[in-house]
């Protein structure tokens, strides 16, 4: 009896095994080790420097076909508007993927994709998120993306 017990333990340990194998690619995107970029937004980040009590945080994700998905959810942070930009960490740059709005967290739309170059300046550290608001139109909190 105690061997068939012990082939019965052995089995029921290979399943759970083999079922855990694939769990990093059904995992949801804000979980660590799910390939997610997570963010945090402060003033200091800004271009130039701005002193606000307002933080924001969230993650991203970009597959490999350049499709990106996630949000950002600002605290005290009376925002106008997001966007992802490409610009180094300490330089400004163009927006390339426009947020959209719904109270206080701000997701990218659905379907958008990165360009090849914004795919290498991703790799490269090269993007960032802001959130804009009246006082500082140029952006109130800011993260780099970093993969």
């Amino acid at each position: 009896m105690n061997g068939n017990l012990a082939r019965v333990l052995a089995i029921a340990s290979a399943i759970a095994v083999a079922g855990c194998a694939d769990m990093k690619s059904k995992m949801p995107d804000w979980m660590p080790g799910s390939g997610a970029i997570t963010v945090n937004l402060t003033g200091a980040e800004e271009v130039p420097p701005v002193t606000t009590s307002g933080t924001g945080s969230g993650s991203f994700r970009v597959a490999e076909d350049g499709t990106v998905t996630g949000s950002v959810t600002t605290k005290d942070v009376p925002g106008t508007a997001a966007h992802i930009h490409q610009g180094a960490k300490g330089k400004n740059g163009p927006v390339i993927v426009p947020l959209t709005k719904n109270g206080d967290t701000y997701s990218v739309p659905e379907g958008r994709k990165l360009t090849e170059a914004q795919m290498k300046a991703l790799k490269e550290g090269g993007l960032y998120v802001n959130v804009h608001t009246a006082q500082h139109k140029g952006g109130e909190v800011r993260a780099q993306l970093q993969p």
